[in-house]
């Protein structure tokens, strides 16, 4: 599976951005897939997750209530809808996937993007 993450940039506080994960390859719908993201200096951390029919999601307390993650299988694609943006969700997003469960730990993805810059200016 390869993943190509997409859709970051340069938003003001308050602002929205949508990222994208398509992917190609084996069967992505049978995949969980999950957003992370590292700032500088910070280890990767967990942003959310959702299962192969987006029955089951997941997010971090610090994204709560502000993002939103869904697939469309069809499309071989997985999104991360990001509102009220603040300077500290500054990072490289990246989307991941695996074969079992939902999971908040990095290292239980197998398959990696390539990431994509989202920074929040104040």
């Amino acid at each position: 599976v390869q993943l190509q993450a997409s859709g970051g940039g340069l938003v003001q506080a308050g602002g929205s951005l949508r990222l994208a994960c398509v992917a190609s390859g084996r069967a992505f719908s049978w995949y969980v897939t999950g957003w992370f993201r590292q700032a500088p200096g910070k280890e990767r951390e967990f942003v959310a997750t959702i299962t192969w029919n987006g029955g089951i999601t997941d997010y971090a307390d610090s994204v709560k209530g502000r993002f939103t993650i869904s697939r469309d299988n069809a499309k071989n694609t997985v999104y991360l809808q990001m509102n009220s943006l603040k300077p500290e969700d500054t990072a490289v997003y990246y989307c991941a996937g695996r074969r079992a469960g939902t999971s908040r730990s990095p290292s239980s993805y197998d398959y990696w993007g390539q990431g994509t810059l989202v920074t929040v200016s104040s």
